[in-house]
């Protein structure tokens, strides 16, 4: 699954304002509210489900990236939101050190392939520094849509 098939870059939130790992979970769903793919009435059953996920295992990676992520019958597709801090939100990632990059990944309930795929290509290349190094300053949704367009054309990249 490429990432163009489930980044809503119009969801792309340049600078979190949130300093803790819910509000920053909060906020990028909020701009996936504000860019029709989550209904209104459905965001606080969202975000309380990815919290609650969030507090069985961390999705702080490591390396300043996280990957907080649910199933929830309130998408019909996988759907993707990424934001970015420049001081850092305290994720309790496996290496300890602050989070830079933040994708939230939500995936509908009865799809689990489709979820996999999603969170394989995510991971793929996060695994790769030079990918990490971008995506922390891919700041601009055409910044960060240019570097996964890249990144789905040219998988060893």
């Amino acid at each position: 699954m490429r990432f163009d098939e489930f980044v809503c870059f119009e969801a792309t939130v340049s600078e979190l304002q949130a300093t803790d790992r819910d509000g920053a979970i909060t906020e990028l769903i909020a701009a996936l509210v504000a860019a029709g793919k989550i209904p209104s009435e459905s965001a606080k059953d969202v975000t309380k489900a990815v919290i609650k996920r969030e507090n069985e295992a961390s999705t702080g990676m490591g390396k300043g990236v996280a990957v907080p992520h649910v199933k929830h019958a309130a998408v019909k597709n996988v759907l993707a939101a990424i934001g970015q801090s420049s001081t850092g939100i305290d994720f309790a990632s496996l290496d300890e050190q602050p989070v830079y990059s933040v994708i939230l990944l939500i995936s509908p309930v009865n799809n689990p392939d489709k979820h996999l795929q999603a969170m394989e290509n995510v991971f793929r290349h996060l695994q790769k520094e030079k990918f990490r190094k971008f995506l922390r300053q891919s700041r601009q949704p055409a910044e960060l849509e240019d570097l996964l367009r890249e990144a789905d054309e040219n998988p060893s990249w």
